[in-house]
């Protein structure tokens, strides 16, 4: 049984909201009594990253890369339907739709509650978000939704591969429709930093273990010590950043709320819209439900980190990032119901892709 295969939601992923709204009240709590601290921590940057949020983030994104078998890559030609809704989904509709439904609410609907500029910056906040599908915890949803674990890796692994060249253009695109003039330099920086590197590193890393000491062991002893590690670097980036963030959120509490009412509706709308396709293709629950999570969740990782590197630890646009932390578990685990409930709407028998 491989690590994809074993892998059940853990107490912190479980309860992740919770975590995330805890770190979120420290972070306000030290910004305003002990502001010295991020006073301290704000010293410590270079090219506009924090270096502390930066060790962080490596942290909680080399564990992910370590799941990521690139050697399943070669059987994608044998039933490519899924990976196509995947791929449509995940770039040529997500990032789109992403930025309408933020604009709609930012500009439009909530526009008496959120002054224009902020108004920008949370719309570029939810673009960061649109633009960059799950990375891996996908397998625990597509272990939730009892998914063909082979093909959630294929899936996955050419996520990653289309992140490296889509990620920057798209993002660059839409900041700019959106009013924001974005420096290339810092951006494409991001993506090496928080993509390039931690992947060629779980890839080096796989590749030694697994010839040291075979795939059994690297899937199911070394993987798991990585287990907390992620939620455990992703918390304390948000206790950091919210000691930043403290006077933006005491200031405006409700806007919390209001960023997060358009990324749920984006949540609910990309599952289906790939969930359904999938129903119309008549793949298997299997391969149409992971598909849905993929497109669904985010890999909020990335965004929060490109956020912080573009727009500094206080702006409002790494907060709107962060609230698409906060909703994702509960919206991702309310999907995971809802796909669980509609097997009988797919073909039962498995797809024939060789795994």
């Amino acid at each position: 049984m491989t690590a994809e295969e074993s892998i059940g939601i853990g107490f912190f992923e479980k309860y992740l909201t919770l975590w995330v709204i805890l770190c979120m009240a420290a972070g306000v709590l030290i910004g305003q009594f002990l502001p010295v601290i991020p006073a301290f921590l704000g010293r410590f940057e270079y090219a506009n990253v924090s270096i502390p949020i930066a060790i962080l983030v490596w942290l909680m994104i080399y564990p992910m890369m370590l799941k990521v078998d690139f050697q399943s890559i070669k059987n994608v030609g044998k039933n490519p339907k899924g990976l196509f809704v995947t791929w449509i989904t995940n770039w040529f509709i997500k990032p789109f739709t992403m930025f309408g439904i933020a604009w709609i609410f930012f500009y439009v609907i909530f526009s008496a509650l959120i002054p224009a500029e902020l108004a920008k910056d949370y719309l570029a906040g939810a673009i960061l978000l649109g633009a960059a599908p799950c990375t891996a915890m996908v397998f625990v949803w597509s272990h939730l939704t009892k998914g063909n674990p082979a093909y959630t890796v294929v899936q996955v692994a050419t996520n990653d591969l289309i992140i490296l060249v889509a990620f920057t253009p798209i993002v660059a695109f839409l900041l700019g429709v959106g009013g924001v003039k974005i420096p290339w330099d810092t951006l494409i920086l991001s993506v090496v930093l928080f993509v390039v590197i931690p992947l060629a590193g779980g890839i080096l890393t796989r590749n030694y273990i697994t010839k040291r000491n075979g795939i059994d062991y690297f899937e199911n002893k070394f993987i798991p010590k990585f287990g907390n590690v992620t939620i455990t670097g992703l918390l304390l980036t948000l206790v950091i950043i919210f000691s930043f963030q403290g006077k933006v959120i005491l200031d405006n509490p409700l806007h919390i709320i209001l960023i997060a009412v358009p990324l749920i509706i984006q949540t609910f709308l990309i599952f289906f819209i790939a969930y359904l396709a999938g129903k119309a293709l008549k793949l298997p629950h299997n391969i149409a439900a992971p598909a849905g999570m993929i497109g669904a969740s985010n890999f909020f990782e990335l965004a929060v980190a490109v956020a912080i590197a573009l727009f500094g630890t206080q702006s409002p646009v790494a907060l709107a990032t962060i609230v698409g932390v906060l909703v994702e578990v509960p919206v991702m685990l309310m999907l995971v119901k809802i796909a669980n409930k509609t097997t009988h709407w797919f073909r039962a028998e498995k797809p024939k892709v060789g795994y």
